[in-house]
């Protein structure tokens, strides 16, 4: 479910990207969220054992599936975020 969650984020920052002016930086964003996207297709692809590809529930700390994606979107956030409030004019 964290590869759902990451690549509609991906998505929707390409796609707020086209509409919204390029100070908000959001192609930065997009760059992030679609190598995220793409590292967590990779891992679910060589990780694969038969069974569910998307999984809803997860064994670790987090067994939400949804939380555990948006929990991972996170840093990405945070990094930019201070990239955009640390930009020059």
């Amino acid at each position: 479910m964290w590869l759902v969650t990451t690549a509609g984020a991906a998505i929707t920052s390409t796609v707020a990207g086209y509409f919204l002016s390029y100070k908000y930086k959001l192609g930065f964003l997009s760059l992030m969220l679609w190598g995220a996207t793409i590292m967590i297709l990779v891992d679910h692809i060589l990780g694969y054992e038969g069974g569910e590809f998307i999984e809803t529930t997860t064994d670790g700390l987090i067994r939400n599936g949804f939380l555990l994606g948006l929990v991972m979107l996170l840093p990405v956030f945070v990094v930019w975020g201070v990239s955009f409030l640390t930009k020059k004019s």
